[in-house]
């Protein structure tokens, strides 16, 4: 059986939750002796050199940007070939390319999964015509893939709600996060104990609550994120570069940066009001620290209502301040259960393959 990943900018994985995904179930494909052929389409912009494997997983190339304006050719493109080939299955990450779905269907026999990611449509940043398309896209997936995929509870229900389709829940590890040696250096010139959010600076994830709330309070905040990608985060950063008990930090992508980081912070603050499964979330409740979160009811699903949460500035500051070493102690061991019960590659492989091998 040949099953193709289409969606992503390519494995290895970089930064993306999606490519994380992929390059893991190509490693479990690996560890497994599972009999599966994979392919994984990948963007010939990001992989200057090219090569024609990774691990046992073949590697096809697109020569259009994965993500952004031509993400939506990229993935059709990617589909148009996988069907060219004859692959018995297509693993579709999120719904870019979903428009050609009817032609896929029509024209061949491959079965197509669908990971739908979050209600993409929905999210803020998106306004009149790529909203319009993005929500098409949503009902190109639902409607036309065999089989669809949540990452989390709340998005399989709203699935059931709107298009009274079945929705298989299977989330995202974490544990790939605790595999890299923790850099030292990364940590040279943060505290020594300090709450963590880390997060792509977006409205959505609540940036200017979190900050608001941390500026009226003594607990240290070490703040990790892409400030300089949008006027919105060179304001944030701007206002708050200053503050005496809050550390501003550029984005960290490299996995001993970032385990040495996490394996500092006492705390974890989510901010995500949008999407499903975070994979930030996920990867920090490995750490075993206490998470206060978002209240929308992604983060509830994904952390089983055992987390402390807010949905305010004004909020977030109350539950840091009624926070005591019990209650964080027994959060930080929930947190811990649940993503060792739930959120580890071995799961997410075993759970990915045998969906498909009965799609």
């Amino acid at each position: 059986m040949t099953i193709s990943i289409i969606g992503t900018v390519g494995v290895p994985a970089g930064y993306g939750g999606f490519e994380t995904l992929a390059q893991n179930l190509v490693e479990y494909n690996s560890a497994s002796g599972n009999g599966a052929e994979v392919c994984v389409y990948c963007s010939a912009k990001a992989f200057p050199e090219r090569p024609d494997h990774y691990r046992t997983a073949r590697l096809r190339y697109i020569r259009l940007d994965a993500n952004g304006p031509q993400s939506i050719a990229y993935d059709a493109l990617s589909l148009f070939d996988a069907v060219r080939r004859g692959d018995h299955r297509v693993l579709l990450l999120g719904v870019s390319g979903a428009l050609a779905l009817p032609l896929v269907r029509l024209i061949s026999r491959t079965r197509i999964v669908t990971n739908i990611d979050g209600i993409e449509w929905k999210r803020e940043k998106w306004k009149g015509l790529a909203k319009t398309v993005l929500r098409a896209s949503e009902w190109a997936a639902v409607r036309f893939s065999h089989i669809v995929i949540a990452d989390n509870q709340a998005i399989a229900d709203y699935v059931t709600e709107a298009y009274a389709r079945p929705c298989k829940v299977i989330p995202y590890g974490g544990d790939h996060t605790l595999d890299a040696a923790p850099d030292p250096t990364a940590v040279a010139e943060l505290p020594e104990n300090y709450a963590l959010a880390l997060c792509r600076i977006e409205p959505e994830n609540n940036v200017a609550m979190i900050l608001e709330a941390f500026a009226g309070l003594d607990t240290p905040l070490v703040f990790v994120g892409n400030w300089d990608k949008s006027d919105y985060g060179r304001d944030l950063k701007a206002r708050y570069m200053g503050h005496s008990t809050i550390t501003i930090h550029d984005p960290v992508y490299e996995p001993r940066g970032l385990r040495a980081i996490r394996d500092r912070a006492s705390m974890y603050v989510h901010g995500h009001s949008a999407g499903g499964t975070n994979p930030s979330l996920v990867e920090m409740m490995h750490f075993g620290v206490p998470v206060l979160a978002h209240g929308c009811s992604f983060n509830r699903h994904s952390t089983e209502g055992k987390a402390r949460y807010f949905e305010s500035a004004a909020e977030l500051a109350e539950q840091l301040r009624n926070l005591d070493i019990e209650d964080a102690d027994r959060i930080g061991a929930d947190m811990l259960e649940i993503a060792q019960r739930k959120y580890t590659w071995d799961q997410i492989g075993k759970a990915y393959f045998e969906l498909l091998d009965h799609a």
